[in-house]
């Protein structure tokens, strides 16, 4: 990816992504959420100049008819491996809860870990805490370890952990050593993030989540400066043989950000499709919309938030105050 502006071009796709799927927020269906979120990134993707790949997106061919792994993308120009959730956070949007985004990350070829879509047990800290956490040291050395870095007490921090079931002893782990946990039902790539960015109160993001989320994850911190580091959980044979088919097949195998994102071009772009910590929901106003997003290239060493006005009647220019 050399041109400048290209960008820009992502910023448009997920913009669309979370304008199409905001209209669904709170109606209660999660997988209609979705679709269209779906429908409308790979749409807007078709007009980008970009030979693309998609290595990170809604599943397997046969599970997903639109933006699955291996999919071309774009009208044709440079080679880019794109990584994409169009809905991070379906529940979020289905039951209009806070932090749902649309989010897609991409690089040069083979700057973007072609991960299956499964699970993966993850640790996220941000710039000051980089190099001082271990996945697989317990959690009590890690919180220390981070207090540590941020100069303050393991009573001071806020963990983010998925709630579900399989997280009740790190959970319990947790609330041992004093440290304060900010339970999310859906989410934790946006979490992620957060922890990367001073001022969200989010010091730590732990536990076992998707691994896509984890790969798009990992292109964002690059261009933060945070950490993750991840390995691959089987909960299945069929699982365990789709990740040794891509070359993954070492559960023990932990990886860092630079292995999950190795790129040196990386682009990231995200839409606040309901109100977040770090961006604004879509809001629509009588003949338009307003959007909150996030852009970040590693090579420029670039952060930019981008308030958009869409007007979708330029005859009827949206009522907004800008």
């Amino acid at each position: 990816m050399h041109r400048d502006d290209l960008f820009l071009e992502f910023v448009r796709v997920v913009e669309k992504a979370a304008m199409a799927c905001a209209r669904t927020m709170g109606q209660g269906d999660r997988k209609y959420s979705d679709q269209v979120a779906v429908e409308s990134m790979r749409q807007e993707m078709e007009s980008v100049d970009i030979d693309g790949t998609i290595v990170i997106g809604e599943g397997e061919r046969d599970e997903a008819p639109m933006l699955f792994i291996g999919e071309k993308v774009g009208k044709g120009g440079f080679a880019v491996d794109i990584a994409v959730d169009p809905l991070e956070g379906t529940n979020l949007c289905a039951t209009g809860a806070t932090n749902a985004i649309a989010v897609l990350a991409a690089s040069d070829k083979g700057g973007l870990l072609n991960a299956p879509d499964i699970y993966m047990d993850k640790i996220v800290v941000g710039p000051s805490c980089k190099g001082r956490v271990d996945l697989k040291a317990p959690v009590a050395d890690n919180l220390s370890a981070i207090a540590k870095a941020l100069d303050r007490d393991v009573e001071d921090l806020v963990v983010v952990v998925l709630d579900r079931p399989r997280h009740e002893r790190i959970i319990a782990e947790i609330r041992r050593v004093g440290a304060r946990i900010r339970l999310i039902g859906d989410g934790d790539l946006s979490a992620g993030i957060s922890a990367a960015v001073r001022g969200t109160n989010v010091h730590a993001v732990m536990g076992i989540g998707g691994a896509p989320e984890g790969v798009i994850t990992a292109a964002a911190l690059r261009c933060l400066g945070g950490e993750i580091q991840a390995r691959f959980r089987y909960r299945s044979d069929d699982e365990r043989a789709r990740g040794e088919r891509m070359g993954h097949g070492d559960e023990d195998r932990v990886y860092t950000t630079e292995e999950l994102a190795p790129g040196e071009n990386l682009v990231f772009a995200a839409t606040g499709v309901t109100a977040g910590d770090l961006l604004q929901g879509v809001r629509f106003f009588g003949g338009g919309a307003r959007t909150h997003s996030l852009v970040m290239a590693y090579q420029t060493k670039q952060v930019r938030f981008v308030d958009t006005v869409h007007m979708f009647d330029r005859d009827s220019p949206p009522r907004v105050r800008l």
